[in-house]
């Protein structure tokens, strides 16, 4: 699976120890940044993100900035995309098994590093359930 990764400055520490996570599970990974501490503005690395999931070229995403928020509304703003704000793993988990959910956001700020990992472990391994939520996905582009 290829993941596409990027943050603010507020999530820099968070993703650069989640980034050898996902490469030791056998996941393929690039980082679309931010690449330091210095401030920088969550939409600058959540279209990019987006972009790259939208049109395959990556299979998911990850965000994170320091409440979620921003960046997962940005990203959200594609029409192919579905990003989820989690701070727990068994939220994850229902949003990829009800929403086929291609994108993970984490609020960096307000989730530890290990309860980070038991999301993403769930988020990238959870496939989409199908049924009566297939017709429920197709209605979030409906109107767009």
């Amino acid at each position: 699976m290829k993941i596409a990764i990027g943050c603010d400055h507020a999530a820099f520490q968070l993703k650069e120890k989640l980034k050898p996570y996902l490469s030791s599970k056998g996941y393929e990974i690039k980082d679309f940044g931010c690449y330091s501490e210095e401030r920088a503005d969550y939409p600058d690395f959540a279209h990019p993100v987006a972009n790259a999931v939208e049109s395959g070229e990556f299979d998911r995403g990850l965000l994170l900035c320091g409440s979620g928020n921003g960046i997962n509304m940005t990203a959200n703003k594609h029409k192919g995309i579905r990003s989820a704000l989690c701070w727990t793993a068994e939220i994850a988990e229902l949003a990829r098994l009800h929403n086929d959910a291609n994108i993970l956001t984490l609020p960096a700020r307000y989730i530890s590093e290990e309860e980070a990992k038991k999301c993403l472990d769930v988020f990238f391994t959870t496939a989409f359930e199908g049924g009566r939520h297939t017709e429920r996905v197709k209605k979030i582009t409906e109107g767009c």
